[in-house]
């Protein structure tokens, strides 16, 4: 499957869930900016697959990072950052999300496993009650939080004296 074939809307993603669950595939959600990709993110998407079944990524659209990250963030458009994520083998489906957080995907979808990244806890993953309510699972995975797109810009900022 090309990366493009990756890429879905959330109806594509509904279609795609019910044809994976018919074949008695376990759903697994990973979500994040992905804004230049780096280390820590493909660690966090092989600890999400690592869990079994479909790997789905719901990466949050260019108006949503502005809103989490401030004004000059995205540094790549959301097509751009879909198409490197969809590139990787572990990825089953990406798809772009508006929201601040992924609740209304989560209902949408109802993935067995909701995985986090270790910046979090079980208790404190925004939307573990979605999860638990219908009875999925909240898992942490990846590598300790010793790499971030905030921190690699810092450092180039450091380094070059600027990026604009």
């Amino acid at each position: 499957m090309s990366e493009q074939d990756k890429i879905v809307t959330r109806d594509g993603l509904r279609e795609r869930v019910a044809e994976w669950r018919r074949a008695g595939e376990q759903i697994v959600l990973a979500n994040g900016c992905f804004d230049l990709l780096h280390v820590g993110h493909v660690r966090y998407l092989r600890g999400a697959k690592a869990l079994g079944g479909r790997l789905v990524v719901a990466m949050n659209s260019d108006a949503s990072v502005r809103q989490i990250k401030g004004e000059g963030r995205p540094f790549m458009a959301a097509e751009e950052r879909a198409e490197i994520v969809a590139a990787l083998s572990d990825v089953d489906a990406v798809v772009l999300f508006d929201e601040p957080d992924v609740r209304a995907l989560i209902r949408e979808i109802r993935p067995d496993v909701q995985a986090k990244g270790t910046d979090y806890t079980r208790e404190t993953v925004p939307e573990r009650d979605e999860v638990l309510a219908y009875g999925g699972r909240v898992e942490i995975v990846g590598d300790p939080k010793d790499h971030s797109t905030t921190e690699l810009l810092a450092q180039l900022r450091q380094r070059t004296g600027g990026l604009s």
